[in-house]
């Protein structure tokens, strides 16, 4: 992966936001020093060419530099907590407030088997077993840019389970082996329930064994979803299926999501919407039906039943059904349901253009706490580097910064995640 490296000026600008941000964000932290240290971390993650490795960020400051910063990563008891907390509220402050929680997975693929968390895994995003940490990132997200604010790290049996192996990484008594999607949902409804945030839609993709757990958990705390999901996810309609199934022949149909949605054609409209990254203004056909998911495998429905709405989206009117969602959200016109969906390609543009750069995957110690404090400080580093508006031309889609000199574009009138349409419907 080629790393971008910011120019002299604008890793300045960065610097100076950093240094502002120091009192805002890391106030929990009890001693000056630590405050210091967590500024020349920041600094190197931005500055720092190549693998964002404590010793590179170090630089030419190595020996008593990388041992304290070494100290202030891998071994410093500061919570992580407060600063992600501390971050989120300011970012909703700001003028980049969210539309969404977005969650994204993150696979860090691994030579050894010493970094905490690492396994011999089946991973759906790479579609095979790899060895790798699973983690999950929990994103601010509006149509102009994403952050990351919180994080999960995934433990493997062995990893809670052998005590040895425990001990060693600092791994809390407290800590589970959950999936990587339960344990995501616990950090949304921890969040929602004491980080004294405006609760937002929460944007997911979901596997069909998980759908029925995971829409509970959040109407038990009443946090709105927005869940992709897989064509083959079986539901329950009382409306359009072309199959039914079982004994009772005017009872709920129960059919394929794909299917269902097809069959809702002559009900599409179309939305005209502006991807981010730049690319072209598209056109999406989009059509509804409330629907009840159907327990999958032994694992029970939620109880009492929780009415939903699935989501299909085509992106031209003669091919078939390309997007499915789920969602508990049913007073808000379609086309503002598939634009929050649609915020997860700004969270995967933003973490592959600023985040990933900035050293997410790079953390090459072997501590649970390490690795926390590494994921808290590439999330500053990462909304320092936005706020500033390094990389973002004027009109706010994403793009190659605009050169010294030159005058900027005329603003657009539509801006990323943003409908110019309220929906036409299609035959």
């Amino acid at each position: 992966m080629v790393r971008a490296v910011l120019p002299e000026s604008s890793a300045k600008e960065v610097s100076e936001l950093i240094d502002a941000l120091i009192p805002v964000l890391f106030e929990s932290l009890p001693r000056r020093d630590q405050r210091n240290w967590a500024r020349v971390y920041l600094n190197g993650l931005v500055r720092a060419k190549g693998k964002k490795t404590i010793r590179n960020i170090a630089g030419t400051g190595t020996g008593p530099v990388e041992q304290s910063l070494q100290q202030f990563i891998s071994t410093s008891p500061w919570e992580w907590t407060p600063v992600r907390r501390s971050l989120a509220r300011h970012l909703e402050r700001s003028a980049r407030r969210p539309l969404a929680w977005v969650l994204r997975p993150l696979v860090i693929e691994k030579a050894g088997d010493r970094s905490v968390g690492v396994g011999r895994q089946f991973v759906p995003q790479l579609g095979r077993t790899a060895n790798c940490q699973q983690a999950s990132g929990i994103w601010f997200a509006s149509g102009e840019a994403a952050f990351p604010v919180e994080w999960t790290l995934t433990l493997p049996g062995p990893w809670t389970g052998e005590p040895v192996r425990r001990r060693r990484a600092g791994i809390p008594e407290t800590a589970r082996s959950l999936s990587p999607a339960e344990d995501a949902v616990l950090a949304v409804q921890r969040m929602a329930a004491t980080w004294q945030l405006q609760r937002r839609p929460v944007v997911m993709e979901v596997a069909n064994a998980d759908l029925a757990r995971s829409a509970e958990s959040f109407a038990l705390q009443d946090i709105p979803f927005v869940f992709e999901v897989d064509g083959s996810l079986p539901v329950s309609s009382g409306g359009a299926g072309r199959h039914k199934h079982g004994p009772h022949k005017h009872g709920p149909h129960i059919t394929p999501a794909r299917e269902l949605v097809d069959s809702l054609r002559s009900q599409r409209r179309a939305v005209e919407w502006a991807p981010p990254g730049g690319a072209a203004d598209a056109v999406t056909l989009l059509a509804a039906a409330p629907v009840l998911p159907v327990p999958c495998g032994d694992r029970p429905a939620p109880a009492p039943a929780v009415p939903l709405l699935l989501v299909g989206a085509w992106s031209g009117a003669a091919q078939p059904p390309s997007g499915f969602w789920i969602t508990n959200i049913g007073d808000r016109p379609l086309a503002q349901l598939f634009l929050l969906a649609k915020l997860a390609d700004r969270v995967s543009l933003d973490f592959a253009e600023t985040c990933e750069p900035l050293g997410i995957r790079d953390f090459e110690g072997r501590s649970f706490r390490g690795w926390h404090h590494h994921a808290t400080l590439a999330s500053v580093a990462h909304a320092a580097t936005l706020l500033t508006g390094r990389g973002r031309p004027p009109d706010g889609r994403t793009g190659p910064a605009r050169r010294p000199g030159t005058a900027a574009a005329p603003p657009r009138p539509l801006i990323p995640g943003q409908s110019r349409t309220g929906g036409t419907k299609v035959p």
